[in-house]
């Protein structure tokens, strides 16, 4: 992977992608993080099409569709694709055109998929090569947060794919209403930290810093990231499979149509690397659009040191190859989140692929970060 080692990962640029259905308060949220100290080194993407303008004063700087806000912050509205518009921002930094930005992150609106974003940060070059994801978050509504998710899948979709969830408006109903939906996103995501929101008022340090790679450490952080332990609770454990050296922990949601399913895959034993790509291309060929998103560390036989991998549907990120394992726990833990898709398919093709009768000629496609 264009032979970057994991501290060079972290001098990346990260991009957090904040998301959430219509009304739901994202840029009630955005304008007041914006206001905080910490944010001034940061830009800021908003489609034109946002709900609500951002309310600070703003200063022209020149640059077409680009405004420079009194808090420091740059902003620009996407007006076109998103390639073009973080190429347009990286150009104008480097040639000190703008202010230096540190963060950047990217309001969507709140009818859009966030799947496509994802796929243009983890998987295009040019992106790539200045960008890193940090992570997603979520906003949701407690006055119509359970309403939308029983009628919006793309809400269901933005609540799945989150690093973090925020639930905004608590003060505005009984604590019970938000009760109830809190164990609706602890069925549709149970990894992703929740934080109740009033009038958009949440600290920086909540959001951010949710990816693999951690700035304060200079390195990976995958128990923070992979956050596996979401999925070995008590109720997981009613659901837990045996099948061969797999262990399965799995939320199922089938309430409210939702169809989403999130659950971890543990193999005790290293997997082939042929096994392990050939796997990969499978059920993405069979099953891409609905695998929401998935994250794993895996021990693969041929090498000493573990593999990362991190999809949403059919895109993967290029497999990065860490200096060590985080742990002495050398298990593959790979965390499925998932539309219509049984935890059965997935066990069965990975054991499948995996067992050591197949004659498969390996074509490795794994490379060192």
């Amino acid at each position: 992977m264009n032979g970057k080692t994991p501290e060079s990962l972290t001098e990346l640029i990260p991009v957090s992608l904040l998301t959430g259905f219509l009304g739901s308060g994202k840029t009630t949220v955005l304008n007041h993080i914006l206001h905080h100290p910490g944010m001034e080194k940061s830009a800021v993407i908003v489609n034109e099409f946002g709900e609500v303008g951002l309310d600070h004063e703003l200063t022209v700087t020149g640059a077409e569709d680009m405004v420079l806000l009194n808090s420091g912050c740059l902003c620009c509205t996407v007006r076109g694709d998103l390639v073009n518009t973080l190429r347009d921002l990286m150009m104008l930094r480097l040639r000190e055109d703008v202010p230096s930005f540190e963060r950047i992150l990217i309001e969507t609106t709140g009818l859009a998929d966030p799947a496509p974003i994802l796929h243009t940060l983890m998987s295009d070059q040019l992106v790539t090569n200045y960008f890193r994801l940090d992570g997603v978050i979520a906003t949701v509504d407690a006055v119509n947060g359970e309403d939308t998710l029983n009628r919006q899948f793309e809400s269901v979709k933005q609540a799945a794919v989150a690093d973090r969830l925020l639930i905004t408006k608590t003060d505005m109903v009984d604590a019970k209403v938000t009760a109830s939906l809190e164990a609706r996103l602890e069925l549709i995501n149970p990894a992703a930290p929740r934080q109740h929101v009033v009038n958009g008022e949440v600290e920086p340090e909540v959001l951010f810093n949710a990816g693999l790679f951690n700035p304060a450490s200079k390195g990976p952080d995958v128990e923070r990231w992979l956050q596996d332990e979401a999925y070995a609770d008590e109720q997981a454990s009613d659901h837990a499979h045996d099948h061969n050296h797999e262990h399965t922990h799995e939320h199922d949601v089938n309430r409210h149509d939702d169809h989403i399913s999130s659950f971890c895959v543990t193999y005790d034993e290293p997997l082939r690397l042929d096994a392990l790509e050939q796997w990969f291309d499978t059920i993405m060929m069979l099953k891409g659009p609905d695998l929401l998103r998935i994250k794993g560390i895996v021990n693969v036989a041929e090498m000493d040191k573990p593999v990362v991998i991190h999809g949403v549907q059919h895109v993967f990120h290029p497999p990065a190859v860490l200096d060590a394992w985080p742990s002495e726990d050398r298990r593959t833990r790979i965390v499925f989140i998932t539309r219509d898709v049984e935890r059965k398919t997935i066990e069965d093709t990975l054991s499948w692929f995996s067992d050591s009768r197949l004659q498969v000629n390996p074509s490795p496609k794994i490379g060192a970060v």
